[in-house]
């Protein structure tokens, strides 16, 4: 496993922007996908963005397409959170998270999680 770890979170007002930052270390970095997910109090947690081992085309919750955007550098270890245009309803705990090459469909190292709180 890949060990992941999340900073960045914060208090910002409604509008603001953030960036998240998740620092990998451990197995070679490029065989992983990477993902951010966030877990709001009394809600389950939720994929919002995802990105595969080449940048290429990344993934999106449909509920904050066009104010994420997910980004990783291979050569430093590191995939990024853009955060704009916050909303009250982003507020959460967001955990980075890594799936392997060889099953991408299930995230096997997780972060400890960094808050983000929205004030309106």
């Amino acid at each position: 496993q890949v060990q992941l770890v999340e900073s960045g979170g914060g208090l910002v007002q409604a509008g603001g922007s953030l960036r998240l930052s998740c620092a990998a270390s451990g197995r070679p970095f490029n065989f992983y996908r990477m993902g951010w997910f966030r877990q709001a109090p009394r809600k389950e947690r939720e994929c919002v963005a995802a990105i595969n081992w080449s940048g290429s085309n990344p993934d999106y919750a449909d509920s904050v397409k066009g104010r994420f955007t997910i980004s990783r550098d291979n050569a430093k270890t590191t995939v990024d959170l853009e955060i704009n245009s916050l909303k009250p309803e982003d507020t959460a705990v967001y955990y980075c998270a890594a799936a392997p090459a060889s099953n991408l469909g299930v995230w096997t190292s997780w972060g400890q999680g960094t808050q983000v709180t929205v004030s309106s």
